[in-house]
Formats: structure tokens, C-alpha cells, sequence
């Protein structure tokens, strides 16, 4: 069955290759002389005195080194990137901060300011490009409660990381507290022509979400971010200065769709959840598995996830009685923190298997396309049937190590971590179960 893991391995791997961001911008972003087709929205860059690109997530490199291969080689622009990580090769007139994930970092509260900065002094013949990726929400933050500071702003996170909330309600409370989420960025640019260039962490439909929205209208209220409160019990989680702020009735609503800051604002996915798919499903058929996907279990609970791609993989197979299959999911799926360890959603999901793949001819890879899963180094983690047997005979216990959110240090001791150190990428959570006949 160690076969059948390396198999997951290499699927996960090709994948990786197979999304590669400049290449997606080279193809989707087309330039002609000053003229740009940017995915249907054609703009003419003789029309502006002045361009920024705001470039902010765990794709930001990558997707400014694909703008500028398409822009003309004469433009000038300066703007912002805000990542987890340096450049390789810093561009003139752009400031970089390497910023904090999956807590913002004072580089996240530095690059706010310096993008509203830049943003103010927009009029009608500036053109702001801003690339999107997932993990943009800790990257770049500065809350609108004056009082609060980055320790505070950190604790709200740490809050909200670890109650089980979808990412989606997460995403609507930072959106509602924060000043540049939630369209305020759209909002900051005033009257600029504003192009967004998105490469998609979220579902299709909910693409408010990525990085909090920063140039989009949110769809959600204050009503929402009460009833969610309420229902992860978060108030007293959050500090002290932002409890007041909500208690008070301070916290103002997001911009919505009928906001003027809307009228010139184009939104484009460049690369989203079939150009994931895709590829994970043309590598796992050219090894011999017949391969379908199913995004069903996007923002389910770990627990529930599990059983009904696990069950969906018996199907599946039952159907190809005598072929290897394999069962093709992203997305990403909530995992309660309940303890100390280290691990994040992907190796958890990975580890709620262990049990119920025991002695079957199954393996079941998770692991983010950024490269990072959780707190810990890994991008997530594989096992198969016999992962079990082998943990027993090490002395670990699945169970207690998902009851203390340790599943990082559970597979790095079986040798079953998948690292590939971070990306440049955040296209989407990856799921990859095989079985056998």
C-alpha cells in the first residue's frame, strides 16, 4: 500500500506544477500594444496618467511577475505587495512587505496603511490593479476600532482560527471589523478604473471571500456577524477594546453593491477551482485511476467530510469493480482547535481517516496548494491501510492526537507528512483518495 501513497504524492505533486500562475496571466491576460484584454474587460492604458498594482496574498510574487510580462515594456507603476515571504527580485517604485499568516504581523498593519495611502490621493485617470490570492486577509489588516492594536488585532484571529466556524462566517466578521476588507479597498480608490486579477482560495459564487473582499461588495451584515458571535460564543474571546466598539453599536456596515465605488470595478477569476481539478484529475487518469471530483464536502466539518468521501470512494469503486479509482475533492474544511499541537486542517482530515481506512487498500493525501498547512511546515499529510498498524507499534494514538490538534507531529513521526515548503500559490485545499480492487 506504500504504493499507493506515493501515488497520492505524485498526483498532488503534478497538480502543483500543472497551475502556475504567470503562465495563467501569459494566457488569460492578453496585451496588445497599450491595450489590454483583461479577461473581457479591455483597457486602454493611453487613458491614464497614473497605474498602481496592489498585490496582496500568498500569490502575490507570482502574480505580479505575470502582470508585468503582459503589461508594455515601457509602463511605469509603483504600488504594494504585501506576502509571506520576500521577492526574489524587487521591481523599482514597489514596496514589499513580507506580512504575517495565518496572524497579521506588524508587516499586515504597515502595508494596509501604505496601501490606503496610495489610495487617496486616486482620481479618474488612475488604473489600480489589484491580484488577489487566498491568505490576504492576515496579510494585510488595520482595524477600524482606533483603539485597538496589533496584539489586539492578533487575539481576534487567534479567536476566530480556533471556534470551528466555516471560513465563510470567519470571513464576515473580518470583514465588518476591519478597514481595508469587505469592498473598502474598492471604496479607498474613489473614482479609479480598479481591475481585480483573483486567484481563488473560495467557492465558486463566494468570491467576496477571498482575502475578506477588499474590492468587492459584501453580501453579509452586521446582523450576520451577531448571530455568529453568538453562536461560537466569541465575544468575550475577542479584546477588550473591540467588545466595547461592538457593545457600543460602533461597527458601521460593509459596502454594498449599490456603492458608487462599484460602478468602475471589474473583478476577474484567473485561476479558480476547474483549473484545479482539471489537472489533478488528467495526472491521477494517467496513472491508471478512473477519476471523478466532487467539491460536496467544501466548508463541512472535518468529521462529516471524512465519512462522505470515504463513502463516496467505496461507491465509486463498487462501480469499477476491478480498477483502481480515485476520488478527487478541494476546498477547505473546518477543523475545531481543541488542544496545543501543531497540524492544521488538512493533516486533521488525513488523521480522522486513519481508523476508518484500517486494513483496506485505501490511501488518502490532504494538503494545501500554498504549501502550508496550519502551524505547522508541512503543506498536510497522506496514510493508508496500514497506517494504523504502524502508528500502534510507534505508540501513537490517532485519537489523542486529533483530540489535541497534533497531527502534524502524528505523521512526521511515520515519516507521512507532505512538505513542499510554501508555493507561491493558494489555488485550493486538495483531496486525493485511491482505492484499490
Amino acid at each position: 500500500m506504500a504504493d499507493l501513497k506515493q501515488l497520492a504524492r505524485r498526483i498532488f505533486l503534478e497538480t502543483l506544477a500543472a497551475i502556475d500562475i504567470p503562465a495563467a496571466m501569459q494566457r488569460k491576460v492578453l496585451g496588445e500594444g497599450p491595450l489590454l484584454d483583461c479577461m473581457g474587460t479591455t483597457v486602454d492604458l493611453r487613458a491614464f496618467d497614473r497605474m498602481h498594482v496592489i498585490a496582496i496574498g500568498k500569490a502575490a510574487h507570482g502574480m505580479l511577475q505575470g502582470l508585468v510580462s503582459v503589461l508594455p515594456s515601457e509602463s511605469v507603476f509603483d504600488g504594494v505587495v504585501a506576502a509571506p515571504t520576500p521577492p526574489a527580485k524587487p521591481l523599482p517604485g514597489v514596496q514589499y512587505f513580507v506580512a504575517g499568516h495565518p496572524l497579521p504581523n506588524s508587516d499586515s498593519w504597515k502595508a494596509a496603511e501604505v496601501i490606503l495611502a496610495l489610495l487617496k490621493n486616486c482620481d479618474a485617470r488612475t488604473v489600480v490593479f489589484f491580484l488577489l490570492s487566498g491568505g490576504g486577509s492576515a496579510l494585510v489588516e488595520l482595524p477600524l476600532e482606533p483603539n485597538e492594536t496589533l496584539e489586539d488585532v492578533q487575539q481576534l484571529y487567534r479567536a476566530l482560527v480556533t471556534c470551528g466556524a466555516p471560513i465563510g462566517e470567519i470571513g464576515t466578521v473580518r470583514r465588518h471589523v476591519s478597514a481595508v476588507k469587505g469592498g473598502r479597498l474598492a471604496v479607498a480608490a474613489g473614482p479609479a478604473t480598479k481591475i481585480t486579477l483573483a486567484v481563488s482560495d473560495v467557492p465558486v459564487g463566494q468570491e467576496s471571500a477571498l482575502a475578506s473582499g477588499p474590492t468587492l461588495p459584501d453580501p453579509t451584515t452586521t446582523a450576520d456577524v451577531a448571530r455568529i458571535i453568538a453562536e461560537y460564543d466569541l465575544q468575550q474571546k475577542f479584546p477588550a477594546a473591540l467588545q466595547r466598539w461592538i457593545s457600543g453599536g460602533k461597527m458601521p456596515e460593509t459596502p454594498k453593491d449599490n456603492d458608487p465605488a462599484f460602478a468602475n470595478a471589474h473583478f476577474s477569476l484567473l485561476l479558480a477551482m476547474d483549473d484545479l481539478f482539471h489537472p489533478a484529475h488528467h495526472a491521477a487518469e494517467a496513472k491508471g485511476c478512473v477519476t471523478c471530483c466532487d467539491n460536496t464536502t467544501d466548508d463541512w466539518p472535518v468529521e462529516k467530510a471524512v465519512d462522505y468521501l470515504l463513502g463516496q470512494l467505496e461507491t465509486f469503486r463498487a462501480a469499477n469493480r476491478g480498477r483502481r479509482v480515485a476520488l478527487i475533492a478541494d476546498g477547505e474544511v473546518s477543523s475545531r482547535v481543541t488542544g496545543e499541537g501543531i497540524g492544521g486542517r488538512n493533516s486533521a482530515f488525513v488523521l480522522a481517516c486513519v481508523e476508518k481506512i484500517a486494513g483496506r487498500r485505501v490511501a488518502v493525501l490532504s494538503a494545501g496548494t500554498d504549501g502550508i498547512d496550519g502551524n505547522s511546515q508541512a503543506a498536510g499529510a497522506v496514510a493508508d491501510g496500514e497506517t494504523l498498524a504502524r502508528a500502534r507499534v510507534a505508540g501513537l494514538d490517532p485519537v489523542d492526537a486529533l483530540r489535541r490538534s497534533d497531527a502534524f507531529t502524528f505523521f512526521a513521526a511515520l515519516d507521512d507528512v507532505v512538505a513542499t515548503g510554501p508555493t507561491g500559490n493558494n489555488l485550493r485545499d486538495l483531496r486525493i483518495l485511491i482505492a484499490e480492487p
